[in-house]
């Protein structure tokens, strides 16, 4: 292998050119140099891993520590390290302390009940694409339906108000954002978290059936999880309930839009045609773009490189998702691509354990949206729309869309 000096070192993240991939750079080192260093913000140089197969290999090896409190763990941002330096999220630590954790909310993300909330989703598209219909047009998609509908999902889950979701959107925003400082990030999570945790104190007091409540009957009330962890558990279950599902309805949209005859075919497809759909969309935008993070707590070999005990690791889904080796003409959208097996909610003990209720939402969310609009069509060209490139979720800030007659 090319040993490369310091200052020959691609920094990381890399400028996209098209909105809906990854940057061509990345598609390059895959190529070239599918393990190689990369600078990032704090000047370490971790690993950066593009290969299908070696991403789910870093993602299913527990050398590959997702722990933040190793050293050389490379931290997404200097918000998200200011965060996570309070109290670890249960997503950045090992088993059998992972493992603790997350089986309080295996239960919660369980197919069948998450299949009971079907009722209310449908709902809740309903009244906000009614709401919609009513708007002079164009209208930004983002806040009237993409952002909108996981907002109210997740207070319906969790049980909280979504009268309060100005505040909690505000903060997860600047927890996300690899520019936030941080003092904002610290200042940003303490609010989140006391919110959270006086949430959890009136569940103690006056439960309902919502997973807050469950979380503080079942665990909080009997000391098997205390209140700070208790709060930490429920923040990240809330930024990111609705973050990644907010910003996969907006591109997934967009997306569909620009290919109208794919459109058509969630539009009025059955229901294994949608769920196909869904599945490569999420493969081919993969919106938690920055990378899993990882720190290797023993020397491994990977890719034909050494990787030493203590190096950083950055597993890019977005780059395994696209690989030519995995996928054929893996950089087009194919609704009936078929064994599509893609990481866009990672892989192994880690993997997304809200994956079933994004799916849902997402299944629902667009052909409903563009049955009600058949002709819906985006008011403005893609490339004069602000991106979010700076955020840990990719997305974009708003979609005008606008249609030709009454919703």
């Amino acid at each position: 292998m090319t040993h490369l000096v310091e200052a020959d070192l691609p920094s990381y993240p890399m400028a996209r050119q098209c909105p809906y991939d990854p940057p061509p750079a990345m598609s390059e080192l895959r190529s070239s140099r599918p393990v190689t260093r990369v600078k990032i913000w704090d000047g370490t140089s971790p690993w950066l891993v593009t290969r299908y197969e070696d991403v789910r290999d870093v993602l299913a090896d527990p050398r590959f520590s997702a722990d933040f409190r190793h050293p050389g763990y490379p931290g997404s941002s200097p918000a998200v390290k200011a965060s996570r330096d309070v109290s670890p999220w249960f997503v950045n630590i090992d088993d059998p302390e992972h493992a603790r954790y997350r089986r309080m909310l295996t239960a919660e993300f369980a197919v069948k009940r998450v299949a009971g909330y079907r009722p209310m989703i449908e709902s809740a598209v309903e009244e906000l694409l009614d709401a919609m219909a009513d708007m002079p047009q164009p209208v930004d998609l983002v806040q009237a339906f993409a952002l909108a509908l996981p907002s109210i999902v997740v207070c319906e889950v969790m049980g909280i108000p979504y009268g309060d979701r100005g505040l909690w959107q505000e903060h997860s925003r600047v927890l996300f954002d690899v520019d936030s400082t941080p003092e904002q990030g610290a200042h940003a999570d303490a609010e989140l978290r006391s919110y959270l945790a006086q949430q959890l104190e009136e569940k103690k007091l006056n439960p309902g059936d919502d997973l807050l409540s469950r979380l503080a009957q079942r665990y909080i009330a009997n000391g098997e999880l205390t209140p700070v962890d208790g709060a930490a558990m429920a923040l990240l279950l809330l930024v990111a309930g609705h973050e990644t599902t907010a910003n996969m309805i907006g591109m997934g949209t967009m997306m569909l839009l620009d290919h109208p005859d794919q459109a058509a075919e969630v539009r009025d497809g059955d229901e294994k045609t949608v769920q196909s759909a869904v599945e490569e969309l999420l493969r081919i935008l993969t919106v938690v773009h920055g990378g899993r993070r990882r720190v290797a707590t023993e020397a491994v070999e990977l890719g034909g490189v050494q990787i030493q005990a203590g190096d950083g690791v950055i597993a890019s889904e977005p780059a395994a998702n696209r690989d030519p080796e995995q996928y054929d003409d893996p950089d087009e959208l194919d609704i009936h691509r078929s064994d599509n097996h893609h990481l866009a909610f990672g892989f192994g003990v880690h993997r997304c354990l809200g994956q079933p209720l994004a799916r849902l939402e997402l299944q629902i969310a667009y052909p409903a949206l563009l049955r009600r609009f058949p002709d819906l069509a985006l008011a403005v060209p893609t490339d004069q729309m602000t991106y979010r490139d700076s955020m840990i979720v990719y997305g974009v800030d708003e979609i005008p869309v606008s249609w030709g007659g009454r919703g």
